[in-house]
């Protein structure tokens, strides 16, 4: 494991994880004290944005209490990145998958931001 900010850990399996320390390159749209974002490199819509923690939380279920404001931070920073991007006029989605039938394809949480086009009402 690699300590990060707060002594709070980053795991040195996770993709994410080495995202976050830089050893791997990502087209990032927003950083600051808890989380990064950056744009997906397998976009489903034309905006695709992950935004995920700078700690190695796998899933929503493995959040503590004492971490809710990690979780407030995340929604601010939705937020946030959704102004700078002009998607607060036309609307975008936000999908976070949990878990093996969800189709979570990195177990460190995250949440996708998906914009730029008609989605319909059905929620996948």
């Amino acid at each position: 494991m690699c300590k990060t900010h707060e002594n709070e850990t980053l795991s040195d399996d996770c993709i994410f994880c080495k995202i976050i320390k830089g050893d791997i390159p990502s087209d990032k749209v927003y950083e600051d004290r808890y989380c990064i974002a950056f744009r997906d490199i397998n976009p489903q819509m034309p905006v695709h944005i992950v935004v995920t923690p700078k700690i190695h939380i796998e899933s929503v279920l493995g959040f503590k209490e004492d971490q809710a404001e990690i979780l407030g931070r995340l929604q601010l920073a939705i937020a946030e990145i959704a102004r700078r991007l002009g998607l607060d006029g036309s609307g975008f989605r936000v999908v976070n998958n949990c878990g093996k039938d969800a189709k979570q394809s990195v177990p460190h949480i995250h949440y996708h931001i998906l914009a730029g086009g008609e989605m319909g009402e059905r929620i996948v």
